[in-house]
């Protein structure tokens, strides 16, 4: 189902809580969600659409990705970015780091580990600090 996106302020700063295998379809309505606004957006967290857990969705070169939980582990090669958000009016400063190294769940709730390098990197980075409650 596709969602409205929620621009509170209030709520989008709130720390998500984790993910379970209930959260299958909060999933679901965030990848549908982020397919349906692919014209101006490339990644949403579940708070984008008014559920606070820690669930993002992300468009890669392969296609589109889910993880549940994630949680950068490593991360080098610091920049300066400049990046909007379908929540939030404007565009905004954000430090961001060229390669990151992920843990994550995938829908079956098994850890996966992997380093992104890049405008993927760049993009699950803006998604985690949703789940963070970081506003850029």
């Amino acid at each position: 189902m596709i969602r409205e996106i929620c621009k509170d302020e209030m709520f989008l700063s709130q720390k998500a809580e984790s993910a379970t295998p209930d959260d299958l379809t909060v999933a679901a309505d965030l990848l549908e969600t982020l397919i349906h606004h692919q014209d101006g957006c490339v990644g949403m967290a579940a708070n984008m659409i008014g559920v606070n857990k820690r669930i993002i969705a992300f468009e890669t070169d392969e296609g589109y990705m889910v993880m549940f939980n994630p949680e950068i582990v490593k991360k080098s090669e610091p920049y300066e970015a400049q990046e909007s958000c379908l929540s939030l009016v404007g565009t905004r400063p954000a430090k961001r780091f060229q390669s990151i190294k992920v843990r994550w769940q995938n829908e079956k709730f098994q850890e996966r580990q992997k380093t992104f390098t890049g405008w993927t990197a760049q993009i699950i980075q803006h998604e985690i600090d949703h789940c963070e409650g970081i506003i850029i």
